[in-house]
C-alpha cells in the first residue's frame, strides 16, 4: 500500500515539475491575413430543433451504522528498505542553457 501511495505521489509531482518546468521563447512573428468572401441569400430558411422528455435516474445516498469487528494492533516503527521511484526533471531553460553550451 505505501508503495502504492508513493509512486502515485511520485508521478504526480514529476507532472507537475513537468508542466510548470517548459521554457517558451518566441522565435518567429506571426502574420495572418484572412480571405474575403461575398455571400448572398438565396432563400429564408426554416430551422425547427427536435424536442426531448428526459427523465433523469433518482440518486440516494445515506449511511447507516454496523458493528464490524476490528483487530487491534499495536503501533510501532521499524526501518525498513523499500524501492522507491527517483525522478530527476529537466527544464526547458537547463535544456537551452546546456544546447548552448555545446555550441
Amino acid at each position: 500500500m505505501r508503495k502504492t501511495a508513493f509512486v502515485i505521489a511520485s508521478l504526480v509531482s514529476a507532472a507537475s515539475i513537468a508542466l510548470v518546468g517548459c521554457d517558451v521563447r518566441k522565435t518567429q512573428e506571426g502574420n495572418v491575413e484572412a480571405p474575403k468572401f461575398e455571400v448572398s441569400k438565396t432563400k429564408d430558411g426554416d430551422v425547427t430543433l427536435p424536442k426531448y422528455d428526459v427523465t433523469a435516474p433518482s440518486v440516494n445516498v445515506s449511511s447507516e451504522k454496523k458493528e464490524v469487528d476490528v483487530p487491534k494492533v499495536g503501533v510501532y516503527t521499524e526501518k525498513e528498505t523499500l524501492t522507491v521511484p527517483k525522478v530527476n526533471v529537466t527544464t526547458g531553460a537547463e535544456k537551452a542553457a546546456a544546447k548552448d553550451e555545446k555550441k
